[in-house]
C-alpha cells in the first residue's frame, strides 16, 4: 500500500471545520485546498511534507480575524491527486494555480519545512505579485549543503504506520512536545499522503538548494526558525541573514522543526505580530527574536 483512502469519516472531519473544501485544476492534477473565507486579505498557507490542510486547522482558526486563510493540501497529499514532479517548483506552481482558481489578490503566503521552499520559490519567481510571506523552518539541505537531518527511514516508517492504523500515542513517539489533539489529528490524516510523493520530495530535498531561491525572495519577508530546530541551527539562521538582509528573522525558544506544533501558542503569537506588520495594522511591530 503506497496511500490509504480518503473515507467518509475523513470528509466529514473536513465538513466539521469552518473552512470551505475546493477541488481546483492544477498543472498536473487535480487538487485540493480549505479556504475559511472572509473578506481580509488572503494567507496562502503551504504545509510540509507530511501534513495535510487540516493539519494546520489549529494555526488558521486563530489567525482568521486577521486574514483569510486559504490552506494547500499539496499534490499527494490529503484530497490532492499525485503529480509526476515534486520539486520546489512544482508546488510553487499548484499554489500558484490555487491563488488564480480563488482570485486571491496580492495574497500573503506562509510556508512551513517543505512549504517553505515552495514559497520561496514562488516569491522569487514573481510570477504572483504578494504582500509579503513568512517562511517557517526551510530546509537548508541541498547536493552541496548536506543531508536533511531526519532519515528517509523515518518518513518510510510513519507512513507504513499510518497505513496499517496508527494512534496518537504512536505518533508521539516521534513529536513529544505536541498537544494531544495535534497528535491524534495526524494520526487519523497520515494516511492519506502517498508515500511515493513523500520519498520523491524528501529526494528534491537532497538535491535542491535553498538558498537558490532566498537571496530573490523580496521584501516584505520573515524567516521563523525552531530554537531546537536540527533543520535551521544558529549558523543556518546566520547564513540565512547574510543572504537576504531586508528580511526578518524571528526564533521560537524551546520548538524544534514542528514549530507550530511544538510552542503553538508562541507561534501564533509571532505570527499575528508578523502579519499584522505585513498588513500594515497599526498594532504591528517588527521585532527579531520573540
Amino acid at each position: 500500500m503506497t496511500r490509504g483512502p480518503v473515507t467518509d469519516a475523513h470528509r466529514e472531519e473536513l465538513r466539521s471545520l469552518g473552512a470551505r473544501s475546493v477541488r481546483f485544476p492544477g498543472p498536473e492534477c487535480e487538487l485540493h485546498a480549505l479556504d475559511y473565507g472572509g473578506d481580509l486579505p488572503p494567507l496562502l498557507v503551504l504545509p510540509g511534507i507530511t501534513s495535510p490542510a487540516i493539519t494546520w486547522d489549529f494555526v488558521a482558526g486563530e489567525l482568521r480575524d486577521l486574514v483569510r486563510p486559504v490552506v494547500l493540501d499539496l499534490r499527494g497529499r490529503g484530497l490532492s491527486e499525485t503529480g509526476r514532479a515534486y520539486g520546489a517548483a512544482d508546488h510553487a506552481a499548484d499554489a500558484l494555480a490555487l491563488a488564480r482558481a480563488l482570485e486571491l489578490d496580492r495574497p500573503l503566503v506562509l510556508g512551513h519545512s517543505l512549504g517553505a521552499r515552495a514559497g520561496a520559490a514562488l516569491a522569487a519567481g514573481g510570477e504572483l505579485p504578494l504582500r509579503g510571506s513568512i517562511l517557517v523552518d526551510p530546509p537548508l539541505s541541498g547536493a552541496r549543503r548536506g543531508p536533511y537531518p531526519t532519515p528517509r527511514g523515518a518518513f518510510e516508517e510513519q507512513l507504513r504506520e499510518g497505513y496499517a492504523g496508527t494512534t496518537g500515542d504512536a505518533v508521539r513517539r516521534f513529536y513529544p512536545l505536541w498537544p494531544r489533539a495535534e497528535l491524534e489529528l495526524r494520526a487519523r490524516w497520515i494516511a492519506t499522503c502517498e508515500e511515493a510523493a513523500v520519498l520523491a520530495s524528501y529526494d528534491e530535498m537532497s538535491r535542491e538548494d535553498f538558498f537558490e531561491w532566498w537571496p530573490r525572495v523580496p521584501a516584505p519577508t520573515a524567516l521563523v526558525y525552531g530554537g531546537e530546530s536540527p533543520v535551521v541551527t544558529d549558523a543556518g539562521a546566520a547564513e540565512l541573514a547574510a543572504a537576504n538582509r531586508a528580511a526578518t528573522l524571528h526564533v521560537v525558544e524551546g520548538a524544534g522543526h514542528m514549530v507550530a506544533w511544538d510552542r503553538p501558542d508562541a507561534f501564533v503569537a509571532l505570527t499575528r505580530s508578523i502579519l499584522l506588520t505585513l498588513t500594515g495594522h497599526p498594532g504591528g511591530h517588527d521585532q527579531t527574536k520573540e
